[in-house]
């Protein structure tokens, strides 16, 4: 089975992902394989994601991370993958690993909340001004994200909760699916 995390920036899918490794889960996050083939390419991380689906496909960036899921699989119940971004890497994932062995679950906060935990983050990547933030927003709804937020199979809002009750929350939604309650 595999668990893929969907949510704009700043929704809370790295603290989804922390506690998944937390219950001994592997992670495969897709930015990851992005931000390689930035570096070897020397260009912008968005740059090159928009490069990879013009020439290979909406689906681009699951096939670079799908051997990651398949070697993952060999030893663990489940995987979860971070960032899927789009419905074609969905359907790459459901074609290749079996429609019934992925759940998506989106993770989702208003742009208010967001906004200010990216600026709390400080990644290199993080947008300094809201007019950045509303771009790479509209960069990764242009993508696809908020049709696989929309179609989620579970949605987590992480809005007025504290950190460790999004957390029991994350815990309590990957037993569910584990368990086989969820969807």
């Amino acid at each position: 089975m595999i668990v893929c995390v969907v949510g704009l920036p700043g929704a809370g899918k790295t603290e989804f992902v922390r506690v998944a490794r937390e219950e001994g889960l592997p992670v495969v996050i897709m930015g990851d394989a992005v931000r390689r083939e930035a570096e070897k390419r020397g260009k912008d991380v968005g740059e090159v994601a928009r490069e990879l689906r013009e020439k290979h496909g909406m689906e681009a960036v699951a096939r670079l991370v799908i051997d990651d899921i398949r070697k993952h699989l060999e030893d663990a119940e489940a995987v979860v993958v971070d960032g899927v971004r789009n419905p074609e890497e969905v359907e790459f994932f459901e074609k290749n690993l079996g429609e019934d062995s992925v759940v998506v679950v989106a993770v989702h906060a208003s742009p208010d909340t967001r906004y200010r935990r990216l600026r709390r983050r400080g990644r290199e990547d993080d947008p300094e001004t809201r007019r950045e933030f509303e771009s790479r927003d509209r960069r990764e709804l242009d993508f696809g994200i908020g049709e696989v937020i929309s179609t989620a199979d579970v949605m987590i809002v992480n809005e007025r909760v504290s950190l460790e009750e999004f957390r029991r929350e994350c815990r309590r939604v990957l037993k569910k699916i584990l368990s086989g309650e969820l969807p």
